[in-house]
């Protein structure tokens, strides 16, 4: 670790993730404050216009139930605050969708639990639904769904759940803003002589020790919850940044780099790191034997494989699922996440991408496996 004027490498960002806790929302009241929330929805508009595609993760549901029933005496039984969340949701993100409408933006509301990203299924589903909406230049607004999440299927805190959907999306930035400007060496609360870390080039023991104890007054986590998104999301190509979220232009400044901060670079990108993961897999679901030129375009042009190119299929696998990818002699010349079902693809193979929709009554774009999906050998 170090705490020197160490700044990460500069560049646009492409993806990023900005993660806003309970005490960022309140401005450190009880109630939610409508100017931090205009002014955050002013900042992610400029980050847009500067051509980053943007999700919200967003707390406060609670608070705002808490807030909207008079605040009721608090209790720690999991109906009641499953109530508040019910009751603050709807709230919650309708103010949202008001102060991003100010700027022109429209929201989308998702709502998750960590069913959702660990099934496969529902993986595939709302990744889908994630690339839709981006490209669709609608701003994701995502919660946990705490109003029917269970212990077993909770996520927990919404930093891991931030971590999770950059993840999702390959997001290149997670921006985790609380009420501190970062980690420090020591609790800036009780010891003068703490300083900013301003660089965490790898997460260790040591940087846990450091951010073990701390908590907000008003969210569900504190440093600790943070450093471990913070080393989630690395290990999937994802830069992250924690920062204060009551400094003036904190989002522009992170991406610009000209305000306190604590930077977690990653060492790869999110693409190199899925092509990683990819190669390291010992086993593959089943494979695809493609002519000429589809291994042509894939090896010599980086193009992604479509149905047209593909002569036969071999083995039952799933949609998501890795496969192998051989030419017509048998050598494998690439591994790749499947678009379609075995059984899918066998209606569809060597017919043009336009006549899946048609064949099939519905289709989930027009290449079977996606270039950004797809490791040559």
């Amino acid at each position: 670790m170090t705490s020197s004027n160490a700044r990460t490498e500069p560049g646009r960002w492409r993806r990023v993730v900005v993660k806003v806790g309970t005490s960022t929302l309140t401005a450190g009241t009880d109630r939610l404050s409508p100017p931090r929330m205009v002014d955050l929805a002013r900042q992610i508009d400029i980050l847009r216009r500067a051509g980053a595609a943007v999700v919200l993760v967003t707390s406060g549901a609670q608070q705002a139930g808490r807030e909207h029933l008079g605040f009721p005496r608090l209790q720690k039984s999991i109906p009641f605050k499953q109530m508040l969340a019910a009751v603050g949701q709807g709230r919650l993100m309708r103010l949202w969708e008001q102060y991003f409408e100010l700027y022109g933006m429209i929201a989308a509301q998702v709502l998750l639990t960590r069913e959702d990203i660990e099934d496969r299924q529902r993986y595939l589903n709302v990744r889908d639904t994630f690339a839709a909406l981006l490209q669709g230049g609608i701003v994701p607004i995502v919660n946990e769904n705490d109003a029917v999440a269970t212990d077993e299927i909770k996520v927990g805190e919404n930093d891991s759940l931030a971590a999770m959907v950059a993840n999702l999306i390959e997001a290149d930035l997670l921006i985790l803003l609380t009420d501190t400007d970062g980690l420090y060496t020591a609790d800036p609360r009780v010891d003068p002589h703490a300083r900013l870390i301003e660089r965490v080039p790898v997460i260790d023991p040591s940087i846990y020790q450091l951010a073990q104890g701390s908590r907000t007054s008003m969210g569900s986590g504190g440093m600790h919850t943070k450093i471990v998104a913070a080393d989630m999301a690395v290990h999937s190509g994802t830069a992250v940044a924690i920062a204060n979220g009551s400094r003036e232009n904190v989002l522009v400044g992170l991406c610009e780099q000209t305000v306190p901060a604590t930077w977690f670079p990653a060492s790869f990108t999110p693409a190199e790191g899925r092509k990683r993961w990819l190669l390291a897999q010992s086993v593959t679901s089943g494979s695809v034997i493609v002519d000429e030129g589809a291994r042509a375009a894939i090896v010599e042009k980086g193009r992604s494989l479509l149905p047209v190119g593909i002569v036969r299929v071999e083995g039952e696998f799933g949609r998501g699922e890795v496969i192998s990818v051989r030419d017509e002699p048998g050598r494998e010349i690439a591994r790749g996440l499947a678009n379609y079902d075995a059984h899918d693809l066998c209606r569809i193979l060597g017919q043009r991408s336009a006549q899946a929709a048609d064949i099939l009554g519905y289709d989930y774009g027009t290449e079977f496996i996606h270039r950004n999906n797809l490791a040559l050998i």
